[in-house]
């Protein structure tokens, strides 16, 4: 076939497959409908924060994303297939495989509408800012759409009619919105479930998406997460393709169903991958809680009571010229930048752990205590930035008793191991040096 021919071809069908979408009433429901509640239903749940819906976007949209992709895919596939409609496709001068390529992207641009739906109607309806890093956004939607296109392929190979559609496709909903921090924030899961959470692509898709579209620092750091999507997408989509079927007349059989195995291995590999290399920290359930504080109660924060950066406790180094490296640091910043522990969802967990790594090195009263206190500061504004990092900094002097922190840190170089609750009062106190010097109170 000419090479234009085919291609005209291939347009056709994909624009024919969104006319197709917009006609079902399921399709409809699942990708958009939806969406839509679970927006208003977080707009209802989480109404005390400010500002309200930033930081469960990521949320919202993974759920938006897994609907379209694991649910609305494989019941428009499979409905054809009953149909008959692929059996007629066989009869094209154009590989299945092409249709297949046409039909995914065409469901691409409807979970990405219903994604742009949700934050339109977000800003619209409860003022939700718009997305801090919009092109980092987009690439974090592609990986996580990736993601679950592949899993909605596999679905759609391994049913046989669309109410094993359904049955399959909650297999996949029901646990990531449980216990996969999707729908339930990993911070209020327990420590068990979190650990399962990162077996579960959801975990990445939220941390991903969530970065581009609050986190000053964008998509920095969140390498694995991007992997993880990209291994689960390909295995899913892999096997998907190989086990597709045309005519709904062909079952499949057992030796179709053990390629399942080979995806859910990609599921095993990410999930101990993440786990041996300290990625699946449990996140207390105060956590998060820092959203609430505000400027009010930051201004009522004194500073009379801190020890002079000189003195024995909390000894802190004035800024380094030419940067950590020249100052002898680098090496120890380079080890707190990839250090696993501060690698965490939860913004408020990173900062505690970052502010007991300054605490332990105080406490233990070594030499460089107070040069380490001023790269956890610099590491610090440059993981969370200035302008959310005061309101977490608050929240630890307010809450020194909530969340999780960190005794020991032998892997920066740092052997003690002191009480838990004097890591936690040195940390209140450093979190004091370092507000005081966002906000202008104590000269740095």
């Amino acid at each position: 076939m000419n090479p234009k021919r085919k291609i005209a071809g291939l347009l056709r069908h994909f624009l024919l497959t969104l006319q197709l979408n917009f006609r079902s009433r399921q399709a409809i429901a699942y990708g958009y409908l939806m969406p839509v509640l679970f927006l208003l239903a977080f707009g209802s749940i989480f109404r005390s924060d400010t500002p309200l819906l930033l930081h469960e976007m990521g949320q919202l949209l993974t759920i938006s994303i897994l609907g379209g992709a694991c649910m609305g895919l494989p019941t428009a596939l499979v409905a054809e297939r009953e149909r008959g409609v692929w059996r007629r496709y066989r009869l094209l001068p154009v590989p299945i495989g092409q249709l297949v390529i046409g039909t995914l992207l065409a469901r691409l641009v409807i979970v990405a509408s219903a994604a742009l739906l949700q934050v339109v109607l977000a800003r619209a309806i409860y003022g939700t800012p718009l997305p801090v890093h919009p092109g980092q956004a987009l690439v974090a939607f592609l990986f996580v759409a990736f993601a679950f296109l592949g899993l909605g392929l596999l679905v759609t190979s391994l049913a046989n009619d669309v109410p094993a559609v359904q049955a399959l496709g909650q297999c996949l909903f029901l646990p990531m919105i449980l216990i996969g921090g999707v729908g339930v924030p990993l911070a209020v899961l327990p420590p068990w479930a979190q650990q399962v959470a990162g077996f579960m692509p959801g975990r990445y898709a939220v941390e991903v998406l969530q970065r581009s579209l609050s986190d000053p620092r964008g998509l920095t750091g969140a390498g694995f997460s991007l992997l993880a999507l990209a291994i689960i997408g390909a295995a899913s989509g892999a096997v998907g393709a190989k086990l597709f079927r045309w005519d709904s007349g062909r079952h499949a059989d057992r030796a179709a169903r053990a390629w399942v195995i080979v995806a859910l291995l990609a599921w095993i590999v990410v999930g101990a991958t993440a786990s041996l290399t300290g990625r699946l920290q449990p996140i207390g359930p105060g956590e998060g809680t820092y959203a609430a504080i505000t400027d009010a109660q930051l201004d009522q924060i004194t500073y009379d009571d801190l020890p002079d950066d000189n003195d024995l406790a909390t000894r802190l180094a004035p800024p380094f010229k030419g940067g950590a490296a020249v100052a002898g640091m680098g090496e120890f910043a380079a080890k707190l930048k990839a250090w696993p522990p501060v690698r965490v969802d939860d913004p408020g967990q990173s900062v505690r752990r970052l502010l007991s790594v300054a605490a332990i090195a105080d406490i233990s009263a070594d030499l460089r205590e107070a040069e380490i206190a001023r790269v956890v500061f610099d590491e610090l504004q440059a993981r969370h930035g200035r302008a959310r990092l005061p309101q977490i900094l608050g929240w630890v002097i307010l809450s020194p008793d909530e969340g999780a922190v960190v005794t020991q840190a032998p892997e920066l170089g740092l052997r003690r191991h002191p009480a838990e609750d004097v890591v936690r009062e040195r940390s209140a106190l450093y979190a004091k040096k370092f507000l005081g010097r966002l906000l202008g109170k104590i000269p740095d």
